[in-house]
C-alpha cells in the first residue's frame, strides 16, 4: 500500500507573505511638466497657472500619480503644490519623483497599516517573485515591520529560502 503524502509545509506554522497580494489597484502615471515649460527649460508662473487651469483633472481620476520634470530646469517648489492643489482632488496618491518612489510611498502606507500580530512568535517568508513592480525598498519596510515579533524570517518560496533573521 502507499504511503500517504503529507504536506509538511501546509500543515507547518510557517506563514508566507506575498507583497503582491497588497499591490494597490490603479492606474500609475507619470505627470511630466516639461512640456508646459517655455522651450523646455522655463517656467512661466503666468503661463503656467493657465496650463494648470485648463487642463482637464478628471482624467487622473484613482490614479497613482507621480509628478517630474525630466528636462533640466528649475523648478520652483510652488509648481508641484500647485499642480497637487489640482490633482489631488482626483488622484489616490501624488508624489514629486519617479514611478518607484511612487511604488515604495504606496507600500510604505500598506506596511505600517499591515497588521502583523499573527507572525509573533512563528517562521516567516516573504514570497520574493512577484509579477508586479514590488519596489525592493517595500521588501526592507516588511522586514522592520516583522523582524521584532518573527521567530524566523526567510525569502524565497517555501522550497527553497535564504535564511535572513532567527530570534535568538
Amino acid at each position: 500500500m502507499a504511503e500517504e503524502i503529507i504536506n509538511r509545509v501546509a500543515s507547518s506554522k510557517l506563514i508566507t507573505i506575498d507583497l503582491e497580494d497588497y499591490y494597490p489597484n490603479g492606474t500609475r502615471v507619470v505627470f511630466d511638466i516639461k512640456d508646459w515649460l517655455f522651450q523646455e527649460l522655463i517656467l512661466k508662473e503666468k503661463d503656467f497657472r493657465k496650463d494648470v487651469k485648463n487642463h482637464d483633472w478628471s482624467q487622473y481620476e484613482n490614479s497613482f500619480v507621480a509628478l517630474t520634470c525630466s528636462s533640466d530646469a528649475i523648478i520652483p517648489s510652488w509648481a508641484y503644490l500647485l499642480l497637487t492643489t489640482e490633482l489631488s482632488l482626483y488622484a489616490k496618491k501624488v508624489v514629486i519623483g519617479n514611478l518607484e518612489l511612487l511604488e515604495t510611498v504606496l507600500y510604505q502606507g500598506i506596511i505600517n497599516e499591515l497588521d502583523v500580530s499573527s507572525f509573533k512568535d512563528k517562521p516567516a517568508i516573504i514570497k520574493g517573485c512577484a509579477n508586479k513592480p514590488i519596489p525592493p525598498s517595500a521588501y526592507t519596510l516588511l522586514i522592520e515591520k516583522i523582524q521584532p515579533i518573527a521567530k524566523t524570517i526567510m525569502f524565497g518560496e517555501a522550497c527553497s529560502t535564504v535564511p535572513l533573521f532567527k530570534r535568538k
